[in-house]
């Protein structure tokens, strides 16, 4: 399995609007790349802005390019996300996943 790891801030005053974007319409959006498995979403205050980090998983390298495309470290932002965001990673990173332990 591969995790994508991706990060971007906003202002605290756009953290819950980008928030409920996330989880209502951007992450659920995902469900409909094959090979897609799961999405975990972290949140933070870092100094004067709101950091979030989403982790996806994925079957594998091809399920990842399924999504973002041949060029697979460029961020995948919806267009509606980017007048919220302060500023986020280009690119994102993959790791290949060795161990989860879930409750």
């Amino acid at each position: 399995m591969i995790s994508r790891v991706w990060h971007g801030w906003t202002k605290p005053e756009h953290a819950d609007t980008y928030e409920v974007m996330l989880r209502s319409e951007i992450l659920p959006g995902i469900h409909r790349v094959p090979g897609f498995r799961g999405a975990t979403l972290l949140r933070r205050r870092d100094g004067a802005e709101v950091e979030f980090v989403t982790i996806t998983r994925f079957d594998d390298m091809a399920a990842v390019r399924a999504f973002a495309g041949d060029d697979y470290e460029l961020a995948v932002i919806a267009p509606d996300a980017r007048s919220i965001l302060a500023h986020y990673d280009a690119r994102s990173v993959h790791y290949e996943t060795v161990f989860t332990l879930n409750d």
